[in-house]
């Protein structure tokens, strides 16, 4: 079942849970993500990043919404961190249903004056638009990018760039980095700044950089009104480990049938972790009136 963002986070947020955005930049990645969440009936979001979309194709994109129509779950599909009007007008065009318009690098006024662009353009069509107010963190490690220096979303700019743009989701700056952190760096999410943004803001709020971060802070996260998680790294760490040692041991294996299975698997088991820290485990069926 294909429905946008607007529809999906509306239940999650009535209902006081999670959907997971997993970045799907291969086959093999969304068979982890979506096989995972059917067998678990759990709704899903389905993320793929600009840089991502240039590597799958157009062509690609019938075939994700083509399995997400055939789903027995509801499914969002959703382009992560579109920079310009150009990337989100691509992604309309190829059915994406709903598209994240990234100003948080622009100054305040030229972030609410993008973002209502697209959401002028998008609100027609029945595509939900996603801002994003603050920055967050980039460890080096990951394609969906990110800034040197994280910088606060402020709960007062938060309600005013909702109030001015209409948009259907905010992307929240809370101490969060996208990538995996090294070993001797401990993130830390900022829960007091939540709650002082959840009473400004009474639209469903985004946690980008999910992937890391202390099980407890990502569950209390969630408790505390955030409805929807970007997880990418952890589970592209736990796939492309078991993908090296699988190769290690069978250096000759050349076929994907052979080399991925128990990768595949791996990625899996973070997806299903995921599921219970977000409260999201068998939430497909408070969707049946879509």
């Amino acid at each position: 079942m294909l429905v946008n963002m607007k529809e999906l986070l509306s239940v999650a947020q009535e209902n006081n849970f999670a959907v997971g955005a997993y970045n799907i930049g291969s086959a093999e990645l969304l068979k982890v993500s979506l096989e995972e969440c059917e067998k678990n009936n759990s709704p899903i979001i389905l993320a793929v990043h600009p840089d991502e979309l240039e590597y799958l194709t157009d062509e690609f994109i019938e075939y994700i919404k083509m399995r997400a129509r055939n789903s027995k779950v509801p499914v969002v599909l959703h382009m992560d961190h579109g920079s310009n009007k150009a990337q989100i007008l691509r992604a309309i065009k190829c059915g994406f249903t709903s598209v994240m318009i990234d100003g948080s690098h622009l100054s305040f006024e030229e972030n609410v004056k993008l973002t209502k662009e697209i959401v002028d353009i998008a609100r027609p069509l029945n595509v939900s638009v996603e801002a994003e107010l603050g920055t967050i963190g980039n460890l080096g490690n990951s394609a969906e990018g990110g800034a040197a220096e994280i910088i606060y979303t402020d709960p007062t700019k938060a309600k005013e760039l909702v109030d001015r743009t209409g948009v259907d989701t905010l992307a929240i700056a809370i101490g969060t980095s996208h990538g995996l952190y090294p070993k001797w760096m401990k993130p830390e999410l900022n829960l007091k700044l939540l709650k002082e943004i959840k009473e400004y803001v009474n639209i469903p709020l985004v946690l980008h950089g999910g992937s890391a971060n202390p099980d407890n802070e990502i569950a209390e996260a969630v408790k505390l009104g955030v409805c929807k998680v970007n997880i990418s790294s952890d589970i592209k760490n736990a796939f492309f480990q078991k993908t090296r040692e699988v190769l290690k041991n069978n250096e000759s294996a050349l076929e994907p049938l052979l080399i991925f299975p128990e990768a595949i698997e791996e990625g899996k088991k973070v997806v299903k972790h995921k599921l219970g820290l977000f409260n999201c485990l068998d939430k497909a069926s408070l969707y049946n009136r879509l």
